[in-house]
């Protein structure tokens, strides 16, 4: 046993990690018997306390803290001023130039995808092992925060008979938009949060189920106070670029599709990257699904499949299938985290 988890036991940083890593490799309480351990729990203390711990390299130089955290708070809160910064100029642009909004549009989302992807790679929602994100990945992230920021258009178009020829310029929604960037500032502090709150449990846990009970409460905190800081920020947004109030099921659609990037990310940071990709691809396919049916239901005796889109559009708006498939997603995907907390 020794032999054979030598690597994993000598660059451990506590017991549980071996308890964690003998898991992983299929080792169970019943093996454990067999080496006249109680559980792999006991199993794994013995193997930490006779394998020598292999020696750390040495550690780079750390920065000032209070410089790093300040660089840090204004890298996160930089996708949302850019946001707001692009929509502002969109507003000032004066409109007999008939190419200037849709270039100020484009710089500024540029600018605004940058600003993410240098939030993304550094701080607490910085993959350790990182490497080129997945196209499924991408793919669905894109057509959920895209499905959202277009709003009820696409559904609506097509309920209606259409779309129409010629193709109008998609105008998306700014309250959203500027909603999902601001949000990227309490994701990374409630990321944050948690690791260090979850690695102080692990610090005085003395077994795996000890170490759930109290990373659980501590997952489920941190995603109740995201949502509400997105739907806080979804409210605040809304009068500061106008237009009417957002009905239920749209806020309830875009809350979900922040908590529902917010738990995927987290899942990936913390080691579940295929439960990661698999959260967002759910909810584009769901969203994907209903537009499709729609289209279906217009070839003869097809009517039937179209019922159900039907049936929540009238009960709750178009917004109300996003509401839908982003918050299943997000149950889902909340559900298997606190199965799998260590």
């Amino acid at each position: 046993m020794i032999h054979r988890h030598r690597r994993l036991c000598a660059h451990a940083v506590d017991p549980l990690e071996i308890a964690a890593g003998l898991e992983a490799h299929g080792v169970t309480d019943r093996t454990a018997a067999r080496f006249r351990h109680r559980d792999v729990f006991s199993l794994a203390e013995e193997l930490y306390a006779r394998v020598p711990r292999a020696r750390a390299a040495a550690a780079p130089p750390r920065e000032p803290v209070r410089r790093g955290a300040a660089v840090r708070a204004v890298l996160q809160l930089l996708p949302g001023a850019l946001c707001a910064a692009t929509l502002a100029a969109l507003t000032a642009v004066h409109p007999g130039h008939p190419l200037a909004r849709p270039a100020t549009a484009a710089v500024g989302t540029v600018l605004v995808l940058l600003a993410l992807r240098l939030c993304l790679r550094a701080g607490p929602l910085h993959l350790r092992r990182a490497g080129r994100p997945s196209a499924t990945a991408v793919l669905a992230v894109a057509w959920a925060v895209g499905h959202a920021l277009l709003g009820d258009a696409p559904l609506t178009a097509l309920l209606s008979g259409g779309p129409d020829l010629p193709l109008s310029w998609p105008h998306p929604d700014p309250a959203t938009a500027l909603a999902l960037t601001c949000a990227v500032a309490p994701a990374a502090a409630l990321a944050r949060w948690f690791a260090r709150r979850a690695r102080r449990g692990l610090a005085v846990s003395r077994g795996l189920g000890e170490l759930a009970s109290r990373v659980r409460p501590l997952l489920l905190g941190a995603t109740l106070l995201y949502a509400a800081a997105q739907l806080a920020l979804l409210l605040g947004a809304r009068p500061l670029t106008g237009g009417p109030a957002d009905p239920p099921a749209a806020l309830v659609a875009t809350t979900a599709l922040g908590t529902l990037l917010f738990l995927a990310r987290l899942l990936a940071v913390h080691g579940f990257p295929a439960a990661a990709v698999a959260g967002p691809a759910a909810a584009a396919a769901l969203e994907a699904v209903a537009l499709a049916l729609v289209l279906i239901a217009r070839l003869p005796g097809a009517g039937a499949l179209a019922r159900p889109v039907d049936a929540l559009t009238a009960a709750a708006g178009p917004a109300a299938v996003p509401a839908v498939a982003c918050a299943t997603a997000a149950l889902v995907l909340l559900g298997h985290a606190l199965r799998t907390p260590t």
